[in-house]
């Protein structure tokens, strides 16, 4: 008799050989599903830089910056005389603005500008045609010296000068009279007590000697003129200390392209007229530093 039998077997499971695959971030963030391979070391070319050497590049190029700067951005001036004291001492080392006053066309994004009536310059001293001798000094030589004057005339302007009123174009200019008395001449000046107070619209200093002013005064610049007219690119510009400064009024005007640029302030200022200390120059630098006007801005 025949029977059914059901055979229960179970299929024999295939060995699981396939190799599971990256998912596909995985193969998207590994270089598109390839393995990343590691790049070959790169051997130096050439002998390896000394210590020596690379403090030389870097001198180099320290000293190529610093031309740049002081060919195009600022440079730094040291004030000998008292001409424009007491805005300007003697003993002011001054940083100035190039670039604020670089010729050519300004573009409206840059910090450039026109120069104004009332700004103070440093500019290349053009000499003196009407003394020649003077320029014959050591510390006053044409072109090498550099001066630091504020400008009163602008190209075009109509310039005369009545005792102690500088007038342009017809107006008095209004400038803040000071009396104020000099000792020494590499000191501040000393300012009389009774100086009226500065009022709207006197946006400077200048300073006199005590007394009347002098009205028959004559400047070789005037060749006996009341009024001349300042060149086109040209200035017109005269030292605060009235009484003691060499400036427009005796060997002319300041040609465009003599000006340096614009004093900003000052980053250091020495005593010349202070004594020794007698304890060594270290201790004179400390001592005699005026330390005030370390970052007083130049106005």
């Amino acid at each position: 008799m025949a029977t059914n039998r059901t055979s229960n077997k179970i299929p024999a499971s295939k060995p699981d050989t396939a190799e599971q695959k990256p998912s596909t971030v995985w193969r998207f963030f590994n270089r598109n599903g390839h393995e990343k391979q590691p790049l070959p070391p790169v051997k130096p070319q050439g002998p390896p830089k000394t210590v020596w050497r690379e403090y030389f590049e870097s001198a180099v190029v320290t000293v190529i910056m610093a031309l740049f700067g002081m060919t195009f951005i600022v440079q730094a001036v040291k004030v000998p005389t008292g001409s424009m004291q007491n805005t300007i001492t003697i003993g002011d080392h001054l940083l100035v603005n190039k670039f604020v006053f670089a010729p050519g066309k300004s573009l409206p994004f840059l910090p450039q500008r026109d120069i104004r009536r009332g700004d103070i310059i440093v500019f290349k001293y053009p000499g003196n045609p009407y003394d020649p001798k003077r320029d014959e000094r050591p510390d006053n030589r044409p072109i090498l010296t550099n001066y630091v004057k504020r400008v009163i005339g602008l190209p075009g302007d109509r310039i005369r000068i009545d005792g102690n009123n500088v007038i342009v174009n017809g107006q008095v200019v209004p400038e803040h009279h000071i009396t104020a008395t000099d000792h020494n001449d590499k000191d501040r000046l000393e300012e009389a007590k009774d100086n009226p107070p500065r009022q709207p619209g006197e946006l400077y200093d200048v300073y006199y000697k005590p007394g009347p002013p002098d009205d028959n005064q004559e400047y070789d610049a005037f060749q006996g003129k009341d009024e001349i007219v300042v060149p086109e690119t040209s200035y017109f510009v005269m030292g605060d200390n009235r009484n003691n400064s060499e400036d427009s009024r005796y060997w002319g005007f300041v040609p465009r392209d003599l000006v340096i640029g614009r004093a900003m302030f000052v980053y250091w200022s020495y005593d010349e007229s202070a004594k020794p200390t007698g304890w060594g120059i270290i201790a004179d630098f400390f001592h005699n530093t005026r330390w005030s006007r370390t970052g007083t801005l130049v106005k």
